[in-house]
């Protein structure tokens, strides 16, 4: 990536990256999300609704631990 400026949020999230690729991984792959020949717009919103449940009843999922602090300080860029 190139340098620039980011916001704080947007740095935290670079640093979970593994996290989120790893959530990903497990829609793909292990609740057969991705697949890429529907022939209705219907079955691919079936498809997706029902990886979605398939991955919300998997015993472990990745988690981010994010909160944001909301400061009176002045910020200067």
């Amino acid at each position: 990536m190139k340098n620039s400026l980011m916001t704080m949020s947007n740095k935290i999230l670079l640093r979970k990256r593994s996290i989120i690729e790893t959530v990903n991984d497990e829609l793909k792959n292990i609740c057969q999300i991705e697949h890429s020949r529907h022939r209705s717009f219907a079955n691919f919103l079936s498809n997706i609704v029902a990886g979605l449940i398939a991955y919300s009843f998997l015993p472990k999922k990745p988690s981010i631990k994010y909160q944001t602090v909301n400061s009176n300080q002045l910020i200067f860029y």
